[in-house]
């Protein structure tokens, strides 16, 4: 495995996803972390220079006009019934 700089904090792919938070708030404080797959380096979360990054913001397509609704749903029977039945075998 490659030789990391010290301030840079190698983690599994399992251990970001458990911990992301605490890995994010790390990034905050300036340091780089390498996510590995199996001990292979797959990617690198670096922190964003306040005057290195340019975001754009695209509007989203269409409009939420333009979702089509769903009338209402009309369930067959009491439906209270129906999850008694569903869940008898649990109670």
């Amino acid at each position: 495995m490659q030789d990391y700089h010290e301030a840079m904090i190698a983690v599994g792919t399992a251990d970001l996803k458990a911990h992301l938070s605490e890995h994010l708030q790390s990034v905050r404080r300036g340091e780089t972390i390498v996510v590995l797959d199996r001990r292979e380096p797959i990617a690198r979360i670096v922190p964003i220079a306040a005057d290195g990054l340019e975001l754009v913001v695209r509007p989203a397509k269409g409009s939420i006009q333009d979702v089509p609704l769903l009338g209402p749903t009309r369930l067959g029977g009491d439906v209270l019934e129906q999850l008694r039945e569903e869940r008898a075998d649990r109670l």
